[in-house]
């Protein structure tokens, strides 16, 4: 118990400064967070069920994947030619 005493003032400073500098998150932080980061994949990303409802823009999707894979083809085969 003395030991608490000597070292209380140190750990009142300690927790103190940890509070200050937000380096505990709330639970309401944590959920906002949350939140944007579900936003942000809502907006950059594709659902597999848009993908499946869409099947005209699926085939188009695949399309343009397998265009693409054809011109990197071509840029490598350039390369490697000369």
């Amino acid at each position: 118990m003395e030991n608490l005493e000597v070292y209380a003032p140190y750990i009142v400073i300690v927790v103190a400064y940890l509070i200050q500098n937000n380096v505990f998150v709330k639970p309401e932080q944590l959920e906002k967070k949350h939140r944007e980061i579900l936003e942000d994949i809502e907006n950059k990303y594709a659902t597999k069920t848009e993908l499946k409802s869409n099947k005209d823009d699926t085939e188009e999707l695949k399309d343009k994947i397998d265009r693409m894979e054809d011109k990197i083809d071509k840029i490598y085969n350039k390369m490697f030619e000369g």
